[in-house]
């Protein structure tokens, strides 16, 4: 092996993926890294399904960072080793808020994701464990792992109400959704792409410094502190840019598979 890493953390949208789409010379390089020895995580703002799919394509069974930290999984034992919900209160207030505006609003609780929105979706598109609700529901015994919102008007008032009165117990990001439009994710205060990191590497038995994490937008920055090197894609915004330690090309030039294999070759982030 020509890298000291031992382990990939990687984003999805914007990062791994183009929309939906999996580029096949991202699962090649993966591919030659999973055979080297080296893990590789997938790190999302998205739920553990979606994850495991993707995961599926590349042909890993490694550990899995869903709903943007708030849950480490793992698939072979089936079971979570990190998992953090969001408080009571806040999420009251927050569905609330979200049911007298119009705005998408997906929200992932333990073991399904409920889609707020004013027109009733294809289900068909979607996968089994989504379904689709007029308004959203506090379930004290199932709080929600994350909300990802789209809608400027709600997440004006997210930000203007919730956001200041609540920034001990939550965290609010900008993140990048599947169509390439701006969505906040919300998470509980313990709940970064950093801290699940960190309890990921416990479960492996290797340290942060000998992880890669590859990403694009704020919500991926918690985990680019945590790991040993940081990956920006060349499309992500420049704050993103200036906390990583290299730039690989944009997410549709396959910039992941790219950075990988100058990686493995030892040519980058020695």
């Amino acid at each position: 092996m020509s890298t000291k890493y031992r382990a990939f953390a990687i984003d999805l949208d914007g990062t791994l993926l183009v929309g939906e789409e999996l580029p096949s010379a991202n699962i090649e390089s993966l591919r030659r890294a999973r055979d080297m020895g080296i893990k590789v995580m997938i790190a999302t703002a998205r739920w553990t399904h979606i994850a495991q799919r993707i995961a599926d394509q590349i042909g890993i069974r490694d550990l899995i960072i869903a709903c943007s930290g708030a849950q480490v999984y793992d698939p072979s034992r089936q079971l979570d080793i990190f998992d953090h919900r969001l408080p009571e209160e806040f999420t009251k207030e927050l569905f609330d808020l979200c049911n007298g505006e119009r705005c998408i609003a997906t929200v992932t609780f333990g073991a399904d994701v409920r889609l707020k929105l004013d027109g009733e979706p294809d289900m068909t598109q979607m996968g089994d464990e989504m379904s689709w609700v007029r308004a959203l529901n506090l379930d004290v015994d199932d709080p929600p792992r994350i909300a990802a919102i789209q809608g400027s008007a709600c997440i004006a008032r997210i930000r203007s109400e919730l956001q200041e009165k609540f920034a001990d117990q939550v965290n609010i990001f900008d993140s990048i959704g599947p169509s390439g439009k701006i969505i906040i994710t919300i998470t509980a205060k313990a709940a970064t792409k950093g801290a699940a990191l960190q309890a990921a590497c416990e479960e492996m038995g290797i340290t942060r410094e000998q992880v890669v994490a590859f990403g694009d937008a704020e919500n991926d920055l918690e985990m680019f502190k945590a790991a040993g090197a940081a990956v920006a894609m060349g499309q992500a915004d420049e704050t993103t840019k200036s906390h990583a330690d290299y730039v690989t090309r944009a997410n549709h030039e396959a910039g992941v598979g790219y950075a990988v294999d100058q990686i493995l070759k030892g040519e980058i982030l020695h």
